[in-house]
């Protein structure tokens, strides 16, 4: 993150099925919006209160893009961590335009009242059945000879 960027995690829903597109150079980009509504307790009557919908357009690149492109769809609630970015342009009637984007860097189903299978995706530089690189945070250490535990794990949990 740069100097002067403004980090935002918006918490809502996805109000359509993200656009997947590929630009000339073959870059994976998704482009879909959330909206997020606040409510509030209102004490004198007991019941909830919707606030004002923020309607957040957000883009994603890369492998981000083409993950949430395969795995959220319309309604989805999810949690989405970015920056916040100000698009401006004009129109064709010569008025100024601005709009308030989230450049994603992160996002994933909120599991508050939902539930999710993670699946891990296939790294496109590693053909399938090929070993993963000892640097792999995801990669699992093969059983020691003899079948004893290892790296200090025992095979059972301590519970």
């Amino acid at each position: 993150m740069s100097v002067g960027e403004t980090p935002v995690t918006v918490v809502g829903n996805l109000t359509d099925d993200p656009e997947l597109r590929f630009t000339p150079a073959g870059v994976a980009m998704a482009k879909f919006t959330i909206a997020s509504t606040p409510r509030t307790y209102d004490k004198n009557t007991g019941q909830w209160r919707d606030g004002t919908a923020l309607f957040l357009r957000v883009t994603a690149w890369r492998e981000l893009a083409e993950h949430a492109a395969e795995s959220l769809t319309k309604g989805t609630r999810v949690v989405a961590t970015g920056r916040l970015v100000q698009h401006n342009w004009q129109t064709p009637e010569g008025e100024n335009r601005s709009m308030l984007g989230l450049d994603l860097d992160d996002i994933g189903p909120s599991l508050r009242f939902a539930t999710a299978k993670v699946t891990r995706a296939q790294r496109p530089n590693t053909a399938p059945g090929q070993a993963a690189s000892a640097t792999d945070a995801w990669s699992t250490a093969a059983p020691a000879p003899g079948g004893a535990p290892t790296a200090g794990f025992a095979e059972e949990p301590p519970f």
